[in-house]
């Protein structure tokens, strides 16, 4: 144990300097916060829906619920049912198998609703395209809004396009 902390003192605290606030973040954050009162007049609730992605872009849309950029903190949540979104979120081209629940999940969205399609396979099906097994990009299964490039996007770019279909209604 005395060669450990040995160790430590004699190497001294090694980490990184945390990262500084950006302000461009700020701004699309007040920017998004404003919209949503504006249109909606409360919170914006958004269902995720995974159509057959590898899991990048969720990684990303994790992260918006981090401390750093707080989502919760900009009146957005998360909804388990599309019955009560207001925004539906699709990542990954869209998968055969998941081709009817995708419509159903867009048929039980209460109108007006919006979609934001996530990352290159959901705006073009990317390295997937179109086969067997994958009906390729959101578009071709239902209508969309706003699309967020990407592989994955990130989270900045990710606020930045729900405030666009958030500004587009």
């Amino acid at each position: 144990m005395y060669p450990i902390f040995k160790q430590i003192l004699k190497t001294g605290i090694k980490s990184e300097v945390p990262p500084q606030p950006d302000q461009a973040l700020r701004v699309t954050a007040a920017r998004l916060e404003d919209a949503m009162l504006k249109t909606l007049g409360r919170a914006l609730v958004i269902r995720h829906i995974d159509a057959g992605s590898c899991n990048g872009c969720e990684v990303e849309i994790h992260a918006l619920s981090n401390p750093y950029y707080n989502l919760e903190g900009l009146g957005i949540r998360f909804a388990a049912s599309p019955k009560h979104a207001d925004l539906l979120l699709v990542t990954g081209p869209v998968a055969k198998n998941m081709e009817t629940a995708l419509k159903r999940a867009y048929e039980c969205t209460p109108a007006p609703k919006l979609v934001v399609a996530v990352g290159d396979c959901g705006i073009s099906g990317g390295i997937f395209g179109e086969s067997y097994a994958s009906c390729g990009r959101v578009a071709n299964v239902i209508p969309v809004d706003v699309i967020v490039p990407g592989c994955p996007p990130t989270p900045e770019a990710l606020l930045t396009g729900i405030l666009t279909a958030i500004s587009a209604r």
